[in-house]
């Protein structure tokens, strides 16, 4: 392994407990940066204002775009890698200000107004909100997360090993088209089975959670330096407009403008 591909292990916080009840922290990794597993007594919401967000808590798999963040609540286990550059926000939050908080780990979507508090704070490096003005701006992010919708895990992961293998076998090739008929048979059940498997444990279809690993897949693709119609054709599309109007579905721009707005 090549010095610019080894890994950089992250530094975490060296509290024993949070300088104010609501802290802030951003960051800027590149590839293959990562925190090793650790616990702390504070509840920290971890968000990718760029980039896709890899991280297990708990013993489960975590992915997150930018319209979604994840939530770890006090004393839970986690790690996190960068797969590719990411622009890294963490709100840390006292065990007192996470009781109305959900107590498992989940996946929380980000509203306008959270996602625009936070990009305020990081460009003007703020951590502890000191002035009257801030102290305000933080009860309001505090407000707007615990009103935020729950999702489990934007993309879940089976733990059945033949639904687990056709995870891990599209992730590796994202552009497959192959139909769920051929997964279906590579795991010697019916497409009705499998179909019916999948709602079940992951609880979406195959079709939903493929445009999801897509999507996701698409975002780390736009750090390089190919094509959006390269990509389009990596992803699985026939056309670039296809892929477009399914990015915009995802992430309310075009790819093209996502690219180009690489700082939210």
């Amino acid at each position: 392994m090549t010095d610019s591909m080894r890994s950089k292990h992250i530094d975490l916080l060296d509290f024993s407990e949070l300088p104010s009840a609501v802290y802030f922290r951003y960051a800027d990794f590149n590839t293959h940066e990562f925190a090793a597993a650790h616990r702390h007594p504070w509840g920290t919401l971890e968000y990718a204002a760029h980039g896709v967000l890899h991280m297990d808590v708990g013993g489960s798999r975590f992915l997150s775009p930018p319209q979604y963040a994840v939530w770890v609540p006090p004393e839970i286990e986690h790690s996190f890698y960068s797969h590719q550059p990411i622009n890294y926000r963490a709100v840390c939050l006292a065990p007192a200000v996470c009781e109305d908080l959900p107590q498992q780990a989940c996946t929380l979507a980000i509203s306008d107004i959270l996602k625009a508090i936070l990009k305020d704070f990081a460009v003007r490096d703020v951590k502890i909100p000191e002035q009257a003005a801030d102290k305000r701006l933080a009860q309001v992010l505090v407000d707007q997360l615990q009103q935020a919708p729950v999702h489990e895990c934007y993309l879940p992961y089976a733990s059945t090993p033949g639904l687990l293998g056709i995870c891990e076998a599209l992730q590796a090739e994202p552009g497959d088209n192959r139909p769920l008929a051929h997964w279906a048979a590579q795991v010697h059940v019916s497409e009705r089975t499998l179909a019916r498997q999948f709602v079940r444990e992951l609880g979406m279809s195959f079709g939903e959670w493929r445009q999801r690993l897509r999507f996701l897949a698409a975002i780390e693709a736009l750090d390089s330096h190919r094509s959006i119609q390269e990509i389009a054709f990596d992803m699985g599309y026939s056309t670039g407009s296809a892929f477009i109007a399914m990015f915009q579905r995802q992430a309310g721009c075009t790819p093209d403008y996502y690219r180009r707005n690489k700082k939210f």
